[in-house]
């Protein structure tokens, strides 16, 4: 990049962080401090508390089921449960596994592991335990740290590695010492940074396969987080409600952007869409970040629920991690007003681009455009970027992407650019729609189909609350379309009813030859639905 694109990126870098409150008049010694501070522990989650410590050390940072807990008071915590830790053997350089839901000890675990120089290894909570067992194989942490209710699942992957347990329901005997004894027993000195910054592992949806562990490095400079908040208009000292999976890369992201602001976090273990606008209500959260199976559920509430919470206090709906049906967005914003984002990406390169409520009212179903410092461009199968309009496979390129998979191997790459796996189209306003997995692309009758399209005219049904397709062999066409359909309560329809709606709108090669009807769609924690099980019935 030239000296003039650089200059240009520090201007919109300070104009941002300025506008977003980062950037606010501070006292001369607390200047100092929060400087030498980020200096030290560069962009981590050490950084993040210990600034926020250092700069609002009464205000609240994090709120869930136990109660509040001030900035002052996670960084003295962390200080403590990384000494304890240390005492106990773990050392730089080492993996820890977290299997812990939505709290305040997933938070202590991750900051701690960073004042250690420790990588995390996030573990999905809805994992059998051969799965836990055979990550914790192929990543070989030193320890797990888990919840109470997940000790039956880690047993076998604990054997040889050090166990703790990070939230305990009632007064059970435990095997593995709790964090919080740690933590009251724990020096909460602050202690020497590592020498060399601990990474994060994200392991992938596995929707298609066996999950893998995406290494990510920190972030060089807070130009990545500056592109989000030039997109998604968060800001400083506010309330925000992580519904989302923190283990996910999307419910992640939103607690470094929280640590980043100085946000209120609030926490709750487990997701019901009432107690999720309950805890908006009560809180005030200006914003609440979720994944868009979460916003289908809350709509599926009866009006009396809905109406039953004022959540007018939201300026941000953030939305990642699956599908988001053009009617559903459309749908939400009718009931919570213009305030829902929409980010697409992949674990291995973060995000792609962001959707804004003038983006999806103007064009429902779309992905939105790249933020600053990303570029996004659509290839064919020989590598030749193809022309607006045209479907492509689709390439990113940003400061985020990662540093390949744990066990080997990375995702393509053509000048620079990695593969998200997916394959779309960019509309006549440069706005990205995503056609479907590029593995997913069905072959009947020599005509080419993907799915999503199909899947979002059905959601746009008014008796559909939820839709997927998929191709089944098929001896005479190599594959057939099937569809998998949800019922909206109150609402009766047929297959027959269904395949004339498609059949409507698109080509008659289109419309599946079966639709099935399921009380529910499989899916994983963050909501993908799971094609690999529809298959299977």
């Amino acid at each position: 990049m030239n000296v003039i694109g650089q200059l240009s990126n520090k201007v919109h870098l300070v104009k941002t962080l300025a506008e977003t409150g980062i950037v606010r008049p501070t006292r001369p010694d607390k200047l100092v401090r929060t400087l030498l501070a980020l200096t030290t522990w560069g962009p981590t989650p050490a950084a993040g508390y210990t600034a926020s410590a250092i700069r609002y050390p009464n205000a609240t940072a994090i709120i869930d089921e136990l109660g509040t807990l001030t900035f002052q008071q996670v960084h003295e915590r962390t200080n403590a449960l990384a000494s304890q830790l240390a005492s106990r053997g773990v050392k730089e350089g080492d993996a820890i596994a977290i299997l812990a839901r939505n709290h305040r000890g997933f938070i202590d675990a991750v900051v701690a592991c960073s004042k250690l120089g420790c990588h995390a290894l996030f573990l999905n909570t809805m994992f059998a335990g051969p799965q836990i067992t055979d990550v914790c194989d192929r990543e070989q942490p030193a320890a797990i740290i888990y919840d109470e209710e997940f000790r039956d699942l880690v047993q076998d992957a604990l054997k040889g590695r050090k166990g703790f347990v990070a939230w305990a329901d009632g007064d059970v005997e435990h095997s593995d010492p709790l964090i919080e004894d740690l933590i009251a027993r724990g020096d909460t000195r602050n202690i020497s940074p590592p020498s060399e910054k601990g990474r994060v592992v994200i392991l992938t949806s596995g929707t298609t396969g066996t999950p893998k562990g995406a290494n990510r490095k920190q972030p060089e400079s807070l130009e990545p987080a500056a592109a989000l908040f030039s997109k998604i208009p968060l800001k400083a000292l506010e309330h925000t409600h992580i519904a989302a999976p923190m283990f996910h890369s999307w419910g992640f992201a939103h607690f470094t952007l929280g640590m980043g602001l100085s946000s209120t976090l609030v926490l709750r273990r487990r997701f019901t869409p009432e107690d999720m606008l309950q805890a908006v209500a009560e809180h005030e959260c200006t914003a609440l970040c979720v994944v868009p199976v979460m916003l289908q559920r809350t709509m599926e509430l009866d009006d009396a629920v809905l109406a039953k919470y004022d959540v007018s206090s939201l300026r941000v709906i953030a939305a990642s991690g699956s599908a988001l049906p053009g009617e559903l967005a459309t749908r939400v914003m009718d009931l919570f007003g213009d305030v829902l984002y929409n980010l697409y990406g992949s674990t291995e390169v973060a995000w792609a681009t962001i959707a804004e409520p003038s983006d999806m009212r103007a064009a429902p179903g779309t992905a939105g455009s790249p933020p600053r410092g990303t570029v996004v461009k659509l290839y064919d199968d020989q590598g030749k970027e193809v022309p607006r309009g045209k479907t492509g496979r689709i390439f990113v390129g940003n400061e985020m992407m990662f540093d390949g998979y744990t066990g080997g191997g990375n995702k393509e790459l053509i000048q620079g650019l990695m593969s998200t796996g997916d394959v779309g189209h960019f509309d006549a306003a440069g706005r990205l729609f995503v056609d479907g997995r590029d593995d997913e692309m069905i072959v009947s009758g020599g005509e080419n189909v993907f799915p999503r399209e199909i899947e979002d005219l059905l959601a746009d049904h008014e008796a559909v609350e939820e839709a997927s397709v998929l191709g089944v062999d098929d001896a005479e066409f190599g594959q057939r379309l099937k569809g998998f359909v949800v019922v909206r309560s109150g609402h009766e329809v047929t297959e027959a009813d269904l395949k004339a709606h498609i059949k409507a709108h698109l080509a008659s090669y289109k419309v599946p030859r079966e639709i099935a009807f399921m009380d529910e769609l499989p899916r994983n924690a963050t909501g993908k639905v799971l094609k690999r099980e529809l298959k299977e019935l």
